[in-house]
């Protein structure tokens, strides 16, 4: 029953009696060695003697009541907490207790050991951040555990695996494919098989240059003959030839005789013909492109004219740039003959190798000196691979083609020395 609640039976007295038990009892809580005794006049002695065994401890007789000292080996089950990083261990504030309970001595400071005093985060010990390689080979090792990363990884190392095939082959294969000896790769950096020479002959007759340059201005002339054109001491030569190699004789006589030019007046380019004749091939089969017949003269019947330089078909947009004269386009420019040489660059290095008295683009006389004049421009030496194929490319400023020029002119040389 509450303190405060009365009693109708006792009246004021009867809470008055309670009142003063409570008080009894908190006396004999608070101060050891007193003793709750009844009032005077209580008619509950029973209840008095209740209370004064809870307060003596005879009612927890089977239930005793917990001491407040903490027990002998608390020191183990108290968690102590870590220093902080790259700090020693204190030192224990109290004895540790060894297995025969005797006290021992706190132990030294140490080193933290590399397991039990890291942090969880992986931070460096000295307390800096580690480098972002380190970071990141530890982000991608967290994230390769996870679902996501699982499904992933597998597939960004085959990629890395494709890429890093795809990169070794692009550096391995044109090696390998090189030293095989491909005669159509410029990457081999060679020159074409030497060939059998033309015979040097003094009745070529030809003014030397006052200068070895290779300026187109700086170059020697054929001199006037008479009786027929300068190529004509090479009929025999390439008579011979021709049957080995299926070139045209007259075509051969061309080739061949810009070499013997070529060696009096710029003996430091080292043309060959079999770079002529491979050129006067891939450019009108030797003037028999389109149905076209060489003739004993050296010229194609009918003229061989290339298409419009109009920039469509995967041509270049050059205008007219010689009224028609040479192409017989008012329009855009053509390449004309044998050679097929553009009008505006036929003004450059134009000859007349044949001593007709005129520069024929559409003979192959004329046509083969003047390729060879230009083959030859800034000081080119044709055995140095470099100025071999910068001296093609030049002609024809796209690979596949230099590269077929090469071939051809490669079988022409060894064809020659069977």
């Amino acid at each position: 029953m509450p303190l405060w609640a009365g009693n109708r039976r006792g009246g004021f007295s009867h809470r008055t009696i309670h009142l003063e038990r409570c008080a009894a009892g908190a006396a004999a809580i608070l101060v050891p060695g007193h003793v709750l005794k009844p009032t005077a006049g209580t008619d509950n002695p029973a209840r008095i003697g209740d209370t004064q065994r809870v307060v003596t401890g005879e009612e927890n007789a089977h239930h005793p009541i917990r001491p407040a000292a903490p027990p002998p080996d608390y020191a183990a089950a108290v968690p102590r907490p870590r220093p902080p990083v790259g700090q020693a261990p204190a030192a224990r504030d109290h004895a540790d207790h060894g297995a025969s309970g005797a006290p021992t001595t706190a132990p030294q400071a140490t080193e933290p050991s590399p397991t039990a005093d890291v942090p969880a985060t992986n931070a460096d010990p000295s307390g800096r951040r580690p480098a972002w390689p380190l970071r990141a080979v530890r982000g991608l090792a967290r994230w390769s555990r996870r679902p996501s990363g699982q499904l992933a990884l597998p597939g960004l190392l085959l990629l890395a695996l494709v890429i890093g095939t795809g990169a070794a082959g692009a550096l391995v294969v044109p090696g390998a494919v090189g030293g095989a000896g491909d005669d159509r790769d410029p990457l081999t950096r060679r020159v074409p098989a030497s060939a059998a020479p033309p015979p040097m002959t003094a009745a070529i007759g030809v003014e030397p240059a006052r200068t070895t340059t290779a300026r187109p201005s700086a170059r020697a002339q054929p001199q006037q003959r008479l009786g027929g054109r300068p190529s004509d001491v090479l009929s025999d030569w390439a008579a011979t030839l021709s049957a080995k190699i299926g070139v045209p004789a007259v075509a051969l006589q061309a080739y061949g005789y810009t070499e013997l030019v070529l060696a009096r007046v710029q003996p430091e380019c080292r043309l060959t013909w079999t770079t002529l004749a491979a050129i006067g091939f891939v450019e009108s089969r030797h003037g028999q492109a389109s149905g076209a017949t060489l003739g004993p003269d050296g010229v194609p019947a009918p003229r061989i004219i290339g298409p419009p330089l109009n920039g469509r078909g995967g041509t270049r947009l050059i205008k007219d740039t010689d009224r028609g004269e040479l192409d017989g386009d008012r329009i855009y420019d053509r390449a004309v003959g044998p050679m097929q040489f553009l009008p505006s660059t036929w003004r450059e290095v134009g000859a007349d190798a044949d001593n007709d008295g005129r520069k024929d683009p559409n003979n192959i006389h004329d046509a083969a000196l003047a390729a060879g004049y230009y083959l030859c421009r800034h000081g080119r030496d044709l055995t140095v691979p470099e100025d071999w194929w910068a001296a093609v490319l030049s002609y024809n400023d796209v690979p596949s083609y230099a590269r077929e020029v090469f071939a051809i002119a490669n079988d022409y040389g060894r064809r020659s020395r069977e």
